[in-house]
């Protein structure tokens, strides 16, 4: 039975908690609520239901394996690596990374970690050896699922560089000084997965895993479960790094399994769609926004590829009939560039989420009429919120659904506050976007003083993200708090900037940042992508703003890039793109 932690003290709801949003007519405040409670479970008791009504459907189908499981099969399979961990010494509350790219033991490892109580930690994929040592010793992970290698990266290697030891280690319990917490490195093959071979003595293979997992009875592992509580530590993520260092985010099962189960509702999500996700696991986005989303209502997960490809996603689409696709901007851009994008029967799709990054107008336009996605909704949020704070609905005009990222969801409050003062701003006006609620983070882990500056005395998490909200909680995203560029005390925000380029034909995918200048103090650079086949030169850009936007908003420089510096997850790194230019700056004189 859920239950929603508003209204446990009173012995009726009030008509606002009821589902009737708290609005002002003036100040930027809005408050959800919803006729379905908050689940009151934690993830393996929800899934058990699932399981339950679900048994026959399909789970999940990765392509790139060649393997499909059923809701029973998983479950199976989910139980048989939890007693696995349990016999390996995993405990509730123990800190278990997982180093991989997506495939079907990413997905058992999310269910199994839940099932003990242990503490999944994502790691990036694309992290070398000395980013690895931060994740792990940041965490204090205890122990370490990974794949050999995918492309050119050698994870075996890069360990042996991280922990000498690995060579050495008996029974595979390890001993190490680069990080101490460390006690067992699982290596799992997903195109071998029944390969038994150790590389060196001090790693243990995933046979090995459920193989001991035989000898720890049901009943053990049941009971296990029935003392989790669902304000459980669960999770924990690092923050993209798009501004700098990441922060390892603590997550709870109520925090993410509320967060996909009400995500899923938005979209209409049932048991008969199908997923396809081309996003990361290792990413809020993939876990909980795919997985679990799925997961939480009996829907098909279709892994499309290892790491984003666009040729096989659309080929995804078309051969399992998917109904839904997520992604950020990027990934979008290039299954519509793809030059064999019309090949593709895309037919089948109805839905999905565009987020990550801002979403232009134009850009889901063309995927509502050219990739079928008749419903595709703009996803906001963050990491430390679990990650949806705001989604548009089909429901809503197609102004909103293409130009603002929507309405907080149900249980979930926002305001919109003054960069200086930190006063509720008026509807319409410019200020910093803050959430509370079930979906805000635990903390930093071990960090409890970024935690303090993250989220205030009252609960708040401030975003650090620019906006604008209208009377009716619809919000629009105007730029970072810390992108905002101050040019000769004009406060300018690159996303309005960025959406107006956008909207020239040659234009691919645009970024607008500052760069200091003597005179202004900073300057507008505007590095830009076009089409394939496209040229174009400074001043013809120039000439495209001129007259319709102010002129202080007009880029000074103007950069045409092959790629850009981004995430794995396809967000612009704009960081790194101003340190990029600064020193070309200073090498041109």
């Amino acid at each position: 039975m859920g239950y929603d932690s508003s209204i446990r003290t009173r012995s009726s709801p009030t008509p606002e908690e009821l589902g009737g949003p708290i609005r002002s007519t003036r100040k930027s405040y809005f408050h959800r609520g919803g006729m379905q409670p908050l689940l009151g479970a934690t993830i393996p008791e929800h899934f058990a239901v699932v399981v339950q009504q679900h048994s026959q459907r399909e789970a999940v189908v990765s392509l790139p394996q060649r393997r499909r499981l059923t809701y029973a099969e998983c479950a199976e399979a989910v139980d048989l690596l939890a007693r696995g961990l349990v016999a390996m010494g995993f405990v509730k509350g123990d800190r278990i990374g997982v180093w991989s790219t997506n495939n079907i033991e990413w997905l058992l490892l999310q269910l199994a970690t839940a099932r003990i109580g242990a503490i999944l930690v994502n790691i990036n994929p694309a992290y070398r050896p000395k980013e690895l040592a931060y994740a792990l010793r940041r965490s204090e992970v205890q122990g370490l699922f990974t794949i050999p290698r995918f492309r050119n990266s050698d994870y075996v290697a890069m360990l042996l560089e991280l922990i000498p030891a690995l060579k050495t280690a008996k029974d595979g319990l390890l001993e190490s000084d680069e990080v101490p917490t460390l006690r067992r490195v699982i290596l799992y093959d997903p195109v071998s997965p029944d390969n038994t071979q150790r590389p060196h003595a001090g790693f243990v293979v995933w046979p090995e895993v459920l193989s001991a997992g035989e000898s720890v009875p049901m009943q053990e592992l049941e009971a296990i479960t029935t003392s989790l509580d669902l304000d459980d530590s669960i999770n924990i993520q690092y923050t993209s790094g798009t501004t700098g260092f990441p922060k390892a985010v603590v997550l709870t099962h109520h925090n993410i399994l509320n967060n996909a189960f009400f995500a899923a509702r938005a979209m209409h999500f049932t048991e008969t769609d199908r997923l396809c996700v081309p996003v990361p696991f290792y990413h809020c986005f993939g876990m909980v926004l795919a997985n679990l989303l799925c997961l939480s209502v009996g829907a098909c997960i279709v892994v499309a590829c290892e790491h984003f490809d666009a040729l096989a996603v659309l080929q995804a689409i078309t051969r399992e009939r998917c109904t839904a696709v997520h992604g950020v901007p990027t990934m979008f851009i290039a299954e519509l560039e793809h030059p064999q994008f019309k090949d593709f029967d895309l037919s089948s799709l109805r839905t999905g989420i565009m987020a990550g990054a801002p979403c232009p107008s134009p850009l889901m336009k063309r995927v509502m009429q050219d990739m079928h996605c008749s419903e595709i909704l703009i996803g906001y949020g963050e990491t430390e919120a679990s990650p949806l704070t705001h989604l548009t609905l089909c429901s809503d005009n197609m102004e909103r659904r293409t130009e603002t990222v929507g309405t907080n969801l149900p249980h979930q409050e926002v305001k919109v506050v003054g960069v200086q003062g930190g006063e509720t701003v008026s509807t319409g006006q410019t200020g910093e976007i803050c959430f509370r609620g079930y979906h805000i983070m635990k903390g930093y882990y071990g960090d409890m003083e970024a935690t303090r500056k993250a989220v205030d005395g009252q609960g708040w998490l401030h975003s650090g993200d620019l906006g604008t909200m209208d009377r009716d909680g619809y919000v629009r995203i105007t730029g970072r708090l810390k992108e905002m560029i101050i040019r000769g005390g004009e406060n300018i925000y690159p996303r309005e900037i960025e959406d107006f380029i956008f909207t020239h034909p040659k234009v691919a995918e645009v970024a607008v940042f500052g760069v200091p200048d003597e005179y202004y103090g900073e300057e507008i650079m505007a590095w830009i992508q076009l089409h394939a086949g496209e040229t174009a030169t400074e001043e013809e850009i120039r000439q495209f703003c001129k007259g319709r936007i102010a002129h202080f908003k007009v880029p000074k420089y103007i950069r045409f890039v092959d790629e850009f510096p981004m995430t794995v997850t396809g967000k612009l790194q704009k960081f790194r793109m101003r340190e990029i230019a600064i020193e070309q700056m200073r090498a041109d004189g």
